[in-house]
């Protein structure tokens, strides 16, 4: 691959908020192919051939001693693009571009705003649950656990969500006649691979014939996938899957007929097609493990009726150490951390810095979908918190420290920051304390000691 090198005229740009950085073409050339790929494109020379056209015109455009702002790069991208017959994939970067800065505006504080897209009665229960049991705030959490309950705390909180299984199966059952796939969605480590292994137990225990697929060996080459300057891939985006193999796959199995399913490894970034024959027997439903799974193009070929939408979302209500709650994103972060270290050989800071992406794909492709679910299960865990200090707080301490000041790593130490301070407020628990965690628990998904097979 040829990289664009940087004119030697052009060496900072002005960040929006008035931060002076490297200027780095690379992300040029990021933008333009993720635009790209957004509408079908994975010939990242091309994107490397027009981002050294944008460098050419700031060059001619920027005065000398004057750096370019972000929004100065971004209009010569979009004329780029434009003047090159690129018109989808400037639709895609302008379209992309105009929600970033919708997102900036709501956060600058345009105040309070309530959204269709928040499960506000689910969140609701939580909450009410959390008071009835004593756990909503880190200092009552820290009393409990101070008193020697950790063990019973494990016990309610497992309780609560096994009986939201148990919801999620009889909803299931009562409509079995009309039903051919049930689809579980929700973000990066809410727990749905455990979700979808118990509630195809209790299915099965119904009497109910399940095939489990998950949407994960849709994945393309590693090759082909958007990168950043900083070479970290991002998997988060549904373009990330071979959607026209799945849609395909998805439509024969239900029609009943036999399918090669393919096989993608993480390790070495390579799929390998015809892995496993998949076929469902007569009145079998298909579960759908899926983090895109509510997102319209993935399920486009099957009727509507035939679907069955559980979502999953790690909904913790519990105030922390700054009074405010605890953030949703921050736990599935931790166990993101701690999974893909042990099962996915990927190094904890990388994992906190490819978060952004994370939660960029979540807020365009998963969270819009909320309200299409049939039935949403609370993934969060008040007893994951201790666990995660165990494992994490010393991380995070000295990752609070290592990034702060980096104009380019802000994301990562605001998340940091914070996450060491709600880390470092929870009380200590021992390693013989999660004995009392049993190995059906979903956290042991991404701790280890699961008596399921992932």
């Amino acid at each position: 691959m040829q990289d664009v090198k940087p004119s030697p005229s052009i060496t900072h740009v002005v960040k929006r908020t008035g931060e002076v950085v490297p200027f780095t073409p690379e992300r040029i050339t990021n933008a333009i192919y993720r635009a790209a790929v957004a509408v079908g494109g994975r010939d990242r020379t091309i994107a490397e051939g027009l981002t050294r056209q944008v460098v050419e015109l700031l060059e001619r455009t920027i005065p000398p001693g004057r750096h370019p702002t972000v929004e100065e790069i971004q209009d010569l991208v979009e004329k780029v693009l434009i003047e090159n017959g690129h018109a989808k994939v400037a639709k895609a970067y302008i379209l992309y571009r105009e929600e970033r800065a919708r997102l900036r505006r709501e956060k600058a504080g345009r105040g309070y705003r309530e959204s269709g897209n928040i499960p506000w009665r689910k969140i609701y229960e939580v909450l009410r649950w959390s008071v009835d049991h004593d756990l909503h705030t880190v200092d009552r959490l820290n009393a409990r656990i101070l008193q020697g309950e950790f063990a019973q705390i494990v016990q309610e909180s497992d309780r609560c969500y096994e009986e939201e299984i148990d919801t999620a199966a009889q909803l299931i059952m009562e409509r079995r006649d009309q039903l051919r796939m049930v689809i579980i969605a929700g973000p990066s480590s809410s727990g749905k691979t455990t979700t979808l292994i118990k509630l195809r137990q209790r299915l099965a225990q119904a009497g109910q014939g399940v095939v489990p697929l998950n949407a994960d060996h849709y994945f393309l080459d590693l090759e082909l996938h958007p990168r950043d300057e900083f070479g970290d891939y991002d998997f988060e985006t549904p373009q990330a899957l071979d959607l026209a193999l799945l849609n395909e796959h998805l439509a024969r199995l239900i029609a009943g007929e036999e399918v090669w399913v393919p096989r993608y490894d993480f390790k070495t970034g390579k799929r390998q097609d015809r892995a496993t024959l998949l076929r469902l027997g007569p009145g079998d439903l298909l579960l759908l493990d899926s983090l895109h799974g509510f997102y319209p193009p993935m399920t486009q070929d099957i009727a509507e009726e035939h679907k069955f939408r559980l979502y999953i979302e790690t909904l913790l209500q519990m105030k922390g150490p700054d009074g405010r709650m605890i953030r949703w994103t921050d736990l599935r972060l931790m166990r993101r951390i701690v999974r893909d270290a042990s099962y996915r050989a990927y190094e904890p800071r990388r994992t906190l810095e490819h978060w952004h992406y994370v939660r960029s794909s979540e807020m365009h492709n998963i969270f819009p979908y909320v309200n299409t679910a049939d039935f949403i299960i609370n993934g969060a865990l008040p007893y994951e918190l201790p666990v995660m200090r165990r494992r994490l707080l010393d991380h995070f301490a000295r990752w609070a420290q290592e990034y702060q000041g980096d104009p380019l790593r802000v994301d990562a130490w605001t998340r940091a920051q914070r996450i060491y301070e709600l880390l470092n407020a929870v009380a200590p628990i021992e390693a013989e304390d999660e004995q009392a965690i049993p190995p059906t628990s979903h956290l042991r998904e991404f701790i280890g000691g699961s008596c399921y097979q992932y």
